[in-house]
């Protein structure tokens, strides 16, 4: 069975690590900006967050979506599976970018979290780090999902847990017949506007 390489790993855990300390570490109030020290390392760590985003998607963008998978994945699965990824670049790369975009503001007079300008900055940075969360969350429960089923896709990234073979349990694979039914359904929505 397909294993993501060492690499790969390493920046998807080295990733997690970053973005959950990102969660604990953020500055809570603009005010709190006017430590100049602090301001220096909101900025140095917003830019070594988006160079790791970005390396990551450029590493990664190589390797299959459903790497390791026992049996070929629906394409409608697979085009699904690729689209959250793709979200998820775009939301990583745009809450670093929109902090960013705060601290400039801000050394740039715009202090005030009524000014328009700052606002919108702000509201954007609120939005990515809301999506970003979720999109997460719709992650992991889809990788469990996926471990469940004994898909192999988890043991090809998580140490932990490994899958030995597809699950025999009878609930998981009534849910996974009815999921491969939509995806069916969808493939012949799309295939019967193209015939049109």
């Amino acid at each position: 069975m397909k294993s993501h390489t060492t690499t790969a790993k390493f920046i998807h855990w080295l990733f997690i690590v970053l973005y959950v300390y990102g969660i604990f570490k953020q500055v809570n109030q603009l005010e709190d900006l006017e430590d100049n020290q602090l301001l220096l390392f909101e900025i140095i760590f917003a830019s070594i967050f988006l160079i790791i985003v970005i390396l990551r998607y450029s590493y990664m963008r190589r390797f299959k979506t459903f790497l390791g998978a026992r049996e070929p994945v629906h394409i409608v699965h697979y085009y699904f599976a690729r689209s959250l990824h793709k979200a998820m670049y775009f939301i990583f790369i745009l809450l670093p970018l929109s902090g960013l975009l705060i601290a400039a503001l801000y050394t740039k007079g715009y202090q005030n979290e009524d000014e328009l300008v700052m606002e919108a900055a702000l509201g954007l940075h609120s939005f990515a780090a809301v999506a970003s969360a979720v999109l997460i969350l719709v992650h992991i429960a889809a990788a469990i999902y996926s471990r469940l089923k004994g898909e192999g896709v988890w043991s090809s990234m998580v140490p932990i847990l490994k899958e030995k073979k597809a699950s025999t349990n009878s609930t998981i694979k009534k849910i996974s017949e009815f999921e491969e039914q939509i995806y069916d359904k969808i493939e012949k929505i799309f295939t019967s506007k193209k015939e049109d």
